[in-house]
């Protein structure tokens, strides 16, 4: 085990200053510089690529592909995707056209917010520092990033290559645990990204305040799996086992627990059993097949969730302390008050909860907080619509699990006690940006809006008047709802469409073979 150097309290408030007079220097405003810095963080990861491998071997126990799949390359991506974007990024916007508003020139400028602070969590410590790391150098902050302390090996990785790859008067490592996050938290930021469990959230969300600072949140919570018997059962358990399993279950937006009809729970346990015989032909317990828990203390809670279960362990089961290992397990006939259900598992132990039906399983999902991710597997769109509609979460998927916040495009982010604000690609640019209102209105504009001075009289209001737009005819009533009328609006647009298509075409051929009879050698094939 290596012994991580712990930044000390003095050097905490020397790195801010530093930071801030670096931010203050100007030098982040230019896109330029940040796409330097973006393209160096790129190539920290990949020139050392090994090293991170054998870290995270080191902090969790990872096989080799795990790491590439779940995190190096990820990392390495969401650089790229921040060097190759931020240009458009960064481009002042113009609001949409306006007749009263445009002549005075608005724009929203995008500017960085200043210094910020990236508290990482330790399941993903390469992936959840440096993604929304890209965002922050692109959107031009300076950055502190604190790796959490129970991964030592990446953690004292990063503090020794960030001062050699990226800007150190821009961007520093802070290593250590309470005291040092303490400390931290007594600064003030321009904004925070805390990742992790809610009870520190909490202290997060309560240490900014004190300086107004804005946070976002990713808090993870219990993510339930809803099956349908008219599910793709083969790919359903392939899919759920394997988001459970990964990372040996260290992941926050894994599937936490299934939610399954009745008399479905041992059809679905079997197939649960054929896919971990496939996915496991040999013993998990050998090293480098399988990841470990990332603390003793981690694995001490995990285990003891297990051995309370009122459950009957359908797969799996097997445990060892000295190694931090908890095989991939499945505990079939879970109650909604057991020891499992009680908090987030994070780790590789699956409950499968039976139910009487869809609603009472959504009525079960709705009286509890909010999750991260809600997954669905069914081949009904019925079905997907109303366990979607019927619930909320911070994303809700269907037939997939886990890979999401690697979508480019989507968001990542929690509702309620799972989290605020979204990151990931664009994202963590929008986040770590101020949006900067400007205008330079000029003097001719007061020929129209000079009634806004005073002395005030009628003549004012009149023209105050003159800018209000005219409303819509009054409703007679409110609409009426259901999905008769939407689905009756779709089908009759679905066909006007194809209508209107057709004829296109059919209008575009008929002139493409009159000119083929007009004009030799015209391929009357070709439009």
């Amino acid at each position: 085990m290596v012994e991580l150097q712990y930044t000390t309290l003095e050097d905490i408030e020397k790195t801010h200053t530093t930071l801030r007079n670096g931010f203050r220097s100007g030098k982040s405003k230019s896109v330029e510089y940040r796409k330097y810095q973006l393209l160096q963080l790129a190539y920290m990861v990949k020139d050392n690529t090994k090293r991170f491998e054998d870290a995270l071997a080191a902090d969790l126990g990872r096989p080799p592909f795990e790491s590439h799949f779940l995190e190096i390359n990820s990392s390495i991506m969401e650089a790229r995707t921040a060097w190759a974007n931020v240009d458009k990024w960064a481009k002042p916007e113009r609001p949409p056209f306006s007749i009263n508003a445009t002549p005075m020139r608005p724009v929203i400028y995008k500017e960085p917010k200043g210094v910020v602070l990236i508290i990482s969590p330790f399941n993903y410590p390469m992936w959840l520092c440096i993604s929304p790391l890209a965002g922050a150098i692109a959107a031009g902050n300076a950055i502190v990033i604190k790796p959490s302390e129970a991964t030592p090996h990446v953690s004292a990785l990063f503090a020794e290559l960030v001062p050699k790859y990226l800007d150190p008067e821009l961007i520093a490592v802070v290593n250590g645990a309470v005291p040092e996050t303490t400390k931290l938290l007594d600064l003030p930021w321009d904004h925070i990204l805390y990742t992790g469990g809610g009870r520190v959230g909490r202290i997060v969300s309560t240490a900014a305040a004190k300086h107004l600072t804005p946070v976002s949140l990713e808090l993870g919570g219990k993510s339930p799996v809803f099956i349908d018997p008219n599910c793709d059962l083969e790919t359903a358990a392939k899919r759920i086992l394997w988001g459970k399993v990964v990372n040996a279950g260290q992941t926050c937006v894994a599937p936490d627990y299934v939610l399954v009809p009745r008399d479905f729970q041992d059809k679905f346990v079997s197939a649960l059993k054929e896919v971990a015989d496939k996915f496991y032909p040999e013993s998990t317990s050998a090293p480098g097949i399988y990841s470990r828990l990332v603390t003793p203390q981690a694995f001490n809670r995990i285990k003891g969730l297990l051995d309370n279960t009122k459950g009957s362990v359908a797969l799996g089961g097997e445990t060892d302390a000295a190694t931090k290992f908890i095989s991939p397990t499945v505990v079939k006939d879970v109650g909604v008050e057991d020891s499992l259900m009680s908090e987030e598992i994070f780790g590789p132990v699956l409950p499968i909860v039976p139910v009487k039906d869809v609603d009472e399983a959504i009525a079960f999902v709705n009286s509890h907080d909010h999750p991260l991710a809600l997954y669905v597997f069914s081949r009904d769109a019925t079905y997907k619509q109303k366990v979607i509609s019927s619930t909320q979460s911070g994303a809700a998927i269907v037939n997939e699990v886990v890979i999401h916040p690697g979508i480019d495009g989507l968001p990542f982010g929690g509702i309620g006690p799972s989290g605020h604000g979204y990151h990931t690609g664009k994202y963590s640019f929008d986040m770590f940006t101020h949006l900067r209102s400007s205008m330079d209105s000029p003097s001719w504009i007061d020929k129209i809006l000079g009634f806004r001075f005073p002395p005030y009289n009628s003549k004012s209001i009149k023209g105050a008047s003159r800018l209000l737009k005219s409303l819509p005819p009054r409703p007679v009533g409110p609409p009426r709802l259901g999905a008769a009328n939407g689905a009756a609006t779709k089908w009759w647009g679905k066909w006007f469409f194809l209508a209107f298509a057709v004829a296109v075409a059919g209008g575009l051929t008929k002139r493409v073979k009159i000119l083929g009879a007009l004009v030799p050698g015209v391929n009357a094939t070709r439009s």
